[in-house]
């Protein structure tokens, strides 16, 4: 029995490929897709937009979207836009937003996904309030989110429940198929073959991409395949040089396979000047500094 029209996913392709990490994709796709729904269209843009942020052009995004704009979404979207584009401002636009969640008023999922996003991208990670506002949706994103939440908690057994929640709604969906890697990595040993065959298939039917490669290789550096790891990740920066994500495992794998310290001194280096604001970036700053207070110390 074939799915009525109504029933037919048109932004599938925007939506899978924003998953995948497939952005000018799921730009591309959003800006050629007609659809008739209202819904449908300001969904679309949602995509697209958050597709720019995650290429780094937050002004882009402040650019096309008005402060004033009716669509609590886009207001959204963004507020998340400013967020990233202003570190110094953060603790602000931050404050103004829970005001906002604070309010007597029903908030749409892109509203307390976005939300969730930035408490998670705070230096302190508000996991805890994030997955208050996730437990207040029903996509699979914010499912997702939620198990992205948990594991960074240490729950994996909540991971995991999530997970079967997912798989009730929808076991082939991509984010659920990204989901169980991520849990499964987590709980390493047997599980790690499963993890790179998942991407594998992925790769083998959508394609290759950064978002992949990098998931791919961490798998392969939990099992010490370092040099394997380390041809996923090239290849992830051949497609993406600005992907952070791809230099933070390269200055793991190299670690492990013994590299000149010039080598990962350069891989350090690139994330200090080209993500100064990234977590991995501000702890390594931080543990610098402790290093260099202790050393000072100890020469008085």
């Amino acid at each position: 029995m074939t799915k009525a029209n109504d029933d037919v996913d048109h932004l599938f392709e925007v939506r899978n490929n924003f998953y995948l990490g497939a952005y000018q994709n799921c730009i591309n796709e959003a800006q050629n897709l007609q659809v008739k729904e209202e819904n449908d269209k300001l969904l679309k843009d949602v995509y697209m937009y958050r597709a720019y942020l995650a290429q780094n052009k937050p002004n882009l995004v402040l650019s096309e979207i008005e402060k004033s704009s009716t669509s609590p979404s886009l207001r959204a979207v963004r507020r998340f836009a400013d967020y990233l584009a202003n570190p110094d401002k953060r603790a602000v636009i931050m404050k103004e937003f829970e005001t906002e969640l604070n309010e007597e008023i029903p908030h749409n999922e892109t509203v307390l996904l976005l939300a969730a996003h930035m408490y998670i991208h705070e230096r302190l990670q508000n996991v805890e309030e994030a997955l208050r506002l996730l437990c207040q949706c029903d996509s699979l994103e914010s499912k997702a989110l939620a198990v992205q939440c948990l594991l960074k908690i240490d729950r994996i057994d909540l991971a995991a429940k999530e997970i079967k929640r997912m798989q009730e709604i929808d076991e082939d969906a991509t984010i659920t198929q990204l989901a169980l890697a991520w849990v499964n990595i987590a709980l390493g040993k047997d599980k790690l073959k499963d993890v790179f065959y998942t991407y594998q298939e992925m790769i083998d039917k959508y394609g290759a991409t950064p978002l992949l490669l990098v998931a791919q290789s961490s798998s392969l550096i939990q099992q010490q395949k370092y040099e394997e790891a380390e041809k996923l990740l090239l290849e992830a920066l051949q497609r993406d040089a600005n992907n952070a994500e791809a230099v933070i495992n390269l200055v793991v794998v190299s670690q492990y396979l013994g590299k000149a310290p010039e080598v990962t001194n350069r891989y350090i280096n690139q994330l200090k000047e080209g993500f100064p604001n990234h977590q991995w970036t501000l702890d390594y700053i931080a543990r610098e500094k402790a290093f260099e207070r202790v050393a000072l110390e100890a020469e008085i």
